[in-house]
């Protein structure tokens, strides 16, 4: 079985998150901004199985299940505040949320 250099799953990883970060900074809908920060998490796990699976260890592994666990937490978190924000303010618009100050 070839093995992938390590390399590759770095760049991999960092243009992945390179675009959830862009995603995040640039969108103003609030899901594509929820969705841009699934795409970073998933960018730093795959740099760590990369990294784990270099050096033969199971805590590259580990730190991604943490990871998807963290991920699960934000989505179901990050959903709930969406729904009361539409119901609040009938957008997604992430700028309508300038209205919240006091």
């Amino acid at each position: 079985m070839a093995s992938i250099p390590m390399e590759h799953g770095l760049i991999l990883a960092g243009i992945l998150f390179g675009l959830g970060l862009v995603g995040v900074l640039v969108r103003r809908n609030i899901i594509f901004m929820l969705m841009s920060i699934e795409i970073m998490l998933n960018a730093a796990g795959l740099a760590f199985v990369v990294a784990g699976a270099r050096w033969q260890q199971a805590d590259g592994q580990i730190m991604f299940i943490f990871i998807l666990t963290m991920a699960a937490a934000e989505v179901s978190v990050g959903l709930a505040l969406i729904l009361q924000f539409y119901h609040h303010f009938k957008t997604l618009d992430a700028d309508a949320a300038r209205q919240m100050r006091g």
